[in-house]
């Protein structure tokens, strides 16, 4: 393939190599001003939807700089909103401007709000709290009020502080069958661990330096264009370095936060956190502890970055995270700090037997590439040699399984998907200039004609969204999973920003990321915020929660544009009839009846913003959570009549690597308790009953 799909990206990389970016010079002696000057320039001129900086927009940055600095409104008090207002329809000519008088009056103010917050939670925590009050705590701080006088800002650091230390007492309440303390001594040491955990907090506070408050102030900015445009401070930009370097030591976590919730985005394949299989996507971090400690620190409304310190730590050692569940449950979960075993984010390939017929089953963790050595290993050529161990196995039908995958590389998404067709587009781009590229599989040969299923879930996101809706669109594969996948229909591009700059004498301005192109499927719709829709919709943990794209703040809008020329599948098997069958079984299915009220629940509970201070109502709420936790407890009892085997071809390396051993071993467990790959088998047997090996049309250039 000889397409030039990022033909805008390597044009501004050449002319910022040079310098000759326009006639535009960056040259302002003012570090602040030239980061706001660069920024700025990037957005107007290079990304794929620029917005007018007018006062709608600075209404918008106003109100996202507030909500990033002061997450819970503990600082500011309602006069000081009231004085920031003066600039809330200015912002868009200090933008253009590149004047930063704004954020010096807010981050004035601020670093004088946070030293007057110190002294109000230290007075609050040396009165005991009185846990017989019937009184309750609202967590729904964007539309809390800001306080209007210190009396009330101390109360409602109060009912705060009196909420975080009813964990800590409940706990020790719990534990305190050997020790036999009052419940008086119980209450003093949970307010002593809140306010250590305070403590802490405010250190990684203090060490913020004014650089580190411009970058919020500059991504309050960007990300009222898209979620996925974002400025990286030097710091920042380190850490997304080793990233992309593949080079992971921690827990193998994508963290992201939300208001003043950090939760769980993503689980990196291969990562200890993978590998032991009990966090989960949309798992809410509470406290952080290490090993070593006794008292854990609470990451409630802390920075990102920090909290991410303190997650992070050397290779061996173990980090203790106390979480609110999907399910709104409460549980601490130990977890070891580890690399990254790169293995299991490739392609890997299991058989089973039903029926007398033999099927294939790949999973895809992801759609990797060496942009530096073209010819090295990719998702595209490893599934290609997947799939040829699989048919020497005998193999009658193929489930692809893109569950949990964030994408990748578009190049192999291109590649992949002409590995189940002759010929033909696979996916549109859309640059900034309204310029349309067709993607298109040139190599006639197939790899797999036979029956193929494509898993999903809400997770599946980007590149995995391509290959599913082609293969859709084209009817060569039947689609299962959620009722849409993820939605991001967006690409992004980095540009290093010291590049644009003749002679830098300000050290490093960090990088920016921003939206360029946009995908569109075959069909001319677009994958954004629709993601793929599911032929047989099938409910799931997610199905009712907000972790799609269309959940995000300000994603771009769904669009449409003109098909691409393909002909669909030329098949004999009965498509429609399979999928048919495949929605009779799963609306009389008992366990996928529970799983959709297990959702239910998990989206109630998420719901939840008030809460007892009530000692005893707590632990009565506590309590009637667990048992109803624990009437879904006989889904992860589930289990198929499926027997999954590794290859021929793997099973010397098993022998030889007890860690890949055991990583299978554990796939093939997880995989007979599943109900979703079960249902894609029977899927294939359905369509192997029917189906008679057709070629695709010949698509017109």
């Amino acid at each position: 393939m000889k397409q030039n799909i990022n033909i805008f990206l390597v044009s501004i990389l050449i002319a910022f190599a040079s310098c000759s970016f326009t006639s535009k010079t960056f040259d302002n002696p003012d570090k602040d001003k030239l980061l706001m000057q660069l920024v700025t320039y990037l957005l107007e001129e290079g990304h794929f939807e620029p917005k007018n900086i007018n006062d709608s927009f600075s209404e918008g940055v106003f109100e996202r700089f507030l909500n990033l600095v002061d997450p819970l409104k503990n600082y500011f008090y309602q006069s000081d909103i009231k004085e920031f207002e003066a600039y809330k329809k200015e912002l868009d000519d200090q933008i253009l401007n590149y004047d930063v008088r704004f954020f010096n009056l807010v981050y004035e103010r601020l670093l004088i709000r946070i030293e007057n917050s110190k002294k109000v939670y230290n007075q609050v925590l040396e009165t005991p709290f009185d846990y017989t009050l019937e009184e309750t705590f609202n967590t729904d701080y964007e539309n809390k009020a800001y306080a209007s006088s210190k009396s009330e800002m101390k109360d409602n650091w109060r009912k705060q502080l009196k909420f975080s230390t009813l964990s800590n007492y409940h706990d020790l309440v719990s534990e305190n069958e050997d020790t036999k303390k009052s419940n008086t001594d119980l209450e003093v040491e949970a307010r002593a661990a809140t306010l250590k955990s305070l403590n802490e907090s405010y250190s990684y506070i203090d060490d913020l330096r004014r650089e580190d408050w411009l970058s919020m102030y500059v991504n309050a900015i960007a990300e009222e264009f898209d979620p996925h445009t974002f400025y990286f401070a030097p710091q920042d930009k380190d850490r997304f370095d080793a990233q992309m370097s593949g080079k992971y030591e921690g827990i193998g976590a994508r963290l992201q936060k939300r208001m003043d919730e950090i939760s769980i985005t993503e689980l990196i394949s291969g990562g200890s956190a993978w590998r032991q299989n009990k966090l989960e996507v949309g798992d809410v971090i509470l406290k952080v502890r290490q090993e070593d400690e006794l008292e854990a620190v609470n990451v409630v409304g802390m920075r990102l970055s920090d909290a991410v310190k303190l997650i992070k730590g050397p290779k061996g050692t173990n980090v203790i995270l106390t979480l609110k569940k999907v399910d709104g449950t409460i549980e601490d979960l130990s977890i070891p700090r580890d690399e990254i075993e790169l293995e299991e984010t490739y392609a890997k390939s299991t058989i089973v037997e039903k029926d007398g017929a033999t099927f294939g089953v790949i999973n895809l963790p992801k759609f990797y590439i060496d942009f530096e050595d073209i010819n090295s290993r990719n998702a595209a050529t490893d599934v290609k040699k997947e799939i040829e161990h699989l048919k020497a196995e005998g193999m009658q039908g193929l489930v692809l399984d893109l569950r949990g995958n964030g994408g990748g590389s578009l190049r192999t998404v291109v590649d992949m998907g002409g590995l189940f067709i002759e010929e033909g587009p696979i996916v549109q781009v859309r640059s900034t200039d309204d310029d349309k590229e067709v993607l298109k599989d040139m190599d006639r040969s197939i790899e797999w004609d036979g029956p193929l299923v494509i898993l999903v879930n809400e997770l599946s996101a980007s590149a995995s969204e391509i290959l599913a809706a082609a293969m859709q669109d084209y009817k060569r594969a039947i689609v299962i999973g959620s009722k849409q996948t993820y939605g991001k229909g967006t690409v992004q591009n980095i540009v290093d920003l010291n590049r644009m700059i003749r002679s830098n004498t300000n050290g490093d301005m960090g990088a920016f990321k921003f939206t360029t192109q946009k995908y569109y499927r075959i069909n001319g719709g677009s994958t954004q915020l629709e993601g793929v829709k599911s032929d047989v919709v099938v409910p799931d943990r997610y199905s009712y929660i907000d972790i799609g794209e269309k959940d995000q703040d300000n994603p771009l809008k769904w669009d449409e544009i003109a098909p691409a020329n393909y002909t669909v599948w030329e098949h004999t098997f009965s498509y429609e009839s399979t999928i048919q069958k495949s929605k009779n079984r799963m609306n009389s299915s008992a366990e996928i009846k529970l799983i959709d009220d297990n959702a239910r629940w998990i989206k109630t509970m998420r719901d939840q913003s008030v809460y007892p201070l009530n000692f005893s109502k707590y632990v009565s709420e506590l309590e009637s959570n667990e048992a109803e936790a624990k009437r879904f407890d006989v889904l992860s009892e589930y289990q198929t009549d499926l027997t999954f085997e590794s290859l021929p071809y793997e099973r010397p390396l098993m022998e030889q690597d007890s860690v890949l051993r055991i990583n299978r071993e554990r796939w093939h467990e997880n995989l007979s308790k599943d109900i979703y790959m079960e249902e894609a088998i029977n899927v294939l047997s359905d369509l192997k009953n029917s189906y008679k090996i057709n070629k695709l049309a010949q698509v017109k250039d």
